[in-house]
C-alpha cells in the first residue's frame, strides 16, 4: 500500500550554520492492512517523513508510491488515498459538531453526506459520541475531540491513515479506547495505519511491527514481538529490608549491571540486569555480608521503552 524508496530531505542552514540532512536514505513499505508503528527520538526524521507521505514536503530525491500512484507523478490520485491527523486534532472545525464536521469533510472527498448518514451514525455510536454529535466540537472533551479527529480522517473512506501522536495528553482511559477502536478498525476494515508516537505503551499495546528511525535512518524495522525477543535482557528487582551500609553501596555502585533504584530507612530496592546469571548471586553475596534481609526477588518483564532506548541509545541497527 505505500512503497518509500531512497528518501531524502536536508534543510539549509540559517545565518551561516551547516545544513541539516532531515532524511537520509529511508526506504520501506508498508503492506495494505497494517497497522505500523514510526518512532523516533526528537530530530530523528520521523515528522518530516510523515509530511513527505502526506505530501506537504517535496522530498529532494527518492519517490513515494500510495496504492500503486507515484505521489509526485499523480499527486491528486495517490493523496485521494491518504488521510492524515497531524498535530493533535486540527483537522477539524471548532464550532461545527462532531456530525457537522464529519459531513463537512466527507463533502470535501466527494462522498455525498447523505448516502453515508448511516455510516455516519454508526462511527459515532461506536466512538461513543453520539450523545454529543450535536455539540459543537470546541466544548468536547480532549478525548473525545482526538476521537473525533480520528473519525473525521477514517470518513473519508480512504485507504491509508497517518496519525501523529494520536494519544498525546490524553487520560489512561481515552488512551486505552483510542487503541482499542484503532486495532478493530484494522482489523474489520483492512486500513493501513502509519501512526508517530512517544508513548512506547501505545506501541507495545497497538503496533504490529515498528520501523525506528534515527539521525533521519531506518535503524530498526521488524515485529514489535521479534524486537522484544531480540533485546531480552534478564532484568530481577532485589528488594531488602532497611538500609544498605556503606560498604554494600559502593560494592553494588561498582558493577554495571547493577542500579540502586529507591534507599528508604524501611526498604532498599534494587535492579539487577542478568546478562550473566553469576551477577545475581554476587548481588546476594554482597547483601548477605551485613545480613541483610531480602523480603523478595522478582523478574521484570521486558518492554518496548527498554527495547527502544537500547537501539537508539546504544547506536544497534536492526534492518
Amino acid at each position: 500500500m505505500i512503497q518509500v524508496e531512497s528518501l531524502q530531505k536536508t534543510y539549509p542552514g540559517r545565518k551561516g550554520q551547516p545544513a541539516c540532512r532531515a532524511v537520509d536514505s529511508i526506504t520501506f513499505s508498508v503492506p495494505k492492512g497494517q497497522l505500523l508503528g514510526l518512532l523516533g527520538p526528537n530530530g530523528a526524521g520521523k515528522t518530516t517523513t510523515v509530511k513527505m507521505l502526506c505530501g506537504l514536503i517535496l522530498p529532494d530525491t527518492g519517490r513515494i508510491f500510495v496504492n500503486g500512484k507515484e505521489l509526485t507523478r499523480s499527486r491528486i490520485a495517490a493523496l485521494a488515498d491518504i488521510s492524515a491527523v497531524l498535530e493533535g486534532n486540527r483537522n477539524m472545525y471548532w464550532r461545527l459538531t462532531p456530525r457537522e464536521n464529519l459531513e463537512f469533510f466527507a463533502a470535501l472527498k466527494g462522498i455525498n453526506p447523505a448516502k453515508i448518514r448511516g455510516e455516519i451514525n454508526h462511527y459515532l455510536e461506536r466512538f461513543r459520541l453520539a450523545e454529543k454529535s450535536d455539540v459543537e466540537a470546541r466544548k468536547l472533551s480532549r478525548g473525545m475531540q482526538q476521537k473525533l479527529a480520528i473519525l473525521v480522517a477514517l470518513i473519508s473512506q480512504s485507504k491509508v491513515i497517518l496519525l501523529d501522536e494520536p494519544t498525546l495528553g490524553l487520560d489512561v482511559q481515552a488512551s486505552h479506547e483510542i487503541r482499542q477502536l484503532l486495532k478493530e478498525i484494522v482489523a474489520e476494515q483492512g486500513r493501513t495505519v502509519i501512526l508517530t508516537t512517544h508513548d512506547m505503551n501505545v506501541v507495545q499495546d497497538t503496533c504490529e511491527r515498528v520501523i525506528i528511525v534515527n539521525q533521519g535512518r531506518v535503524v530498526a524495522d521488524d515485529s514489535v514481538h521479534n524486537l522484544l525477543d531480540l533485546f531480552k535482557v534478564r532484568v530481577y528487582k532485589v528488594t531488602i529490608a532497611g538500609e544498605l551500609t556503606g560498604e554494600q553501596r559502593a560494592s553494588l555502585l561498582s558493577m554495571e549491571e547493577v542500579l540502586i533504584q529507591e534507599e528508604l530507612p524501611h526498604q532498599t530496592v534494587v535492579s539487577v540486569r542478568l546478562e550473566k546469571s553469576e551477577v545475581l548471586y554476587e548481588v546476594i553475596g554482597i547483601l548477605g555480608s551485613n545480613n541483610s534481609v531480602i523480603e523478595s526477588i522478582d523478574q521484570e518483564q521486558n518492554n518496548f521503552e527498554r527495547v527502544f532506548l537500547e537501539i537508539v541509545e546504544g547506536g544497534a541497527q536492526v534492518v
